[in-house]
């Protein structure tokens, strides 16, 4: 008898463990599945410019909790977007990484509200040995001839920074900023203001440019005179010649002389025995 009942409150212990069980695998499961969302990520590497197509896109599942901001959880919001970065295979595609909509793809895609891009030309010592890459911030240094007085009627030459912090867009046709390696090309484009490009095109016309590659880090403006070959060869100025004062100029006092009256008309008056003259 003793042994019935024990085998029958073993069968009903197991039948709940097994239904507890049951509960718990189809509560964890729901648990997982409300807490994952859809999430747009890249399905291959997407250049710097490029237009998405739905081949670069695949659909994967993200902690609902976890989601970084501007995620696309709808994969059709996401065709002919054009990409302001660079996206590596598996990196999920954000709003941010993202040209405006209407875009159309391109270098221009790249270029920041407010902003231009100028082409300029570079050799290999202009364009720092090909270490300035897409991505870098250099400084363009002017060598030009100042104004001034000399034999041709200019002053002696001069050579300055003029633009600081500018951006790298793109070497030669080539915008890809995932490259560390350096590569020389003959024209570098470059990130600029309105005025920035406006004194950019003026400095390549009246002298020589050059690239100063900088740290992306550092944005400390630097404010320089400029080098010229006296401060070069560290060779002061020659002193002025010491001049005395020059002697006070007489002081002449013009004096009015008044011109004398020119001689009247006398008459002699008789009056009896009185006689007197009479001037008019």
């Amino acid at each position: 008898m003793r042994n019935t009942r024990a085998l029958v409150t073993m069968i009903i212990a197991v039948v709940l463990a097994f239904a507890a069980v049951v509960v718990a695998a189809r509560w964890i499961s729901a648990q997982a599945q409300g807490s994952t969302d859809k999430v747009a990520v890249a399905a291959t590497d997407i250049g710097l410019g490029a237009k998405i197509t739905p081949d670069m896109i695949r659909m994967v599942d993200w902690p609902s909790g976890s989601k970084p901001p501007g995620i696309f959880n709808d994969a059709k919001t996401l065709e002919s977007r054009v990409t302001r970065t660079s996206i590596t295979r598996g990196e999920p595609i954000m709003e941010g990484k993202l040209a405006p909509p209407g875009t159309q793809g391109g270098l221009s895609a790249v270029v920041a509200e407010g902003k231009r891009a100028i082409t300029v030309r570079v050799n290999d010592v202009v364009g720092v040995a090909g270490f300035a890459l897409p991505g870098n911030y250099v400084d363009i240094l002017v060598n030009t001839q100042g104004e001034g007085a000399g034999a041709n009627g200019r002053g002696e030459n001069i050579s300055k920074i003029v633009l600081e912090r500018i951006l790298v867009l793109a070497i030669a046709q080539e915008a890809s900023r995932d490259d560390t390696k350096p590569k020389v090309v003959n024209a570098v484009t470059l990130e600029v203001t309105p005025d920035q490009a406006e004194k950019l095109d003026l400095a390549r016309s009246v002298g020589s440019l050059s690239l100063v590659l900088r740290n992306q880090v550092d944005p400390s403006p630097v404010n320089t005179d400029g080098a010229t070959k006296a401060t070069l060869f560290n060779v002061k100025a020659p002193a002025q010649p010491e001049t005395k004062p020059a002697a006070p100029r007489p002081v002449v006092k013009h004096v009015a002389v008044r011109a004398p009256r020119p001689a009247g008309t006398q008459v002699e008056v008789i009056k009896g025995l009185a006689r007197s003259t009479q001037e008019f």
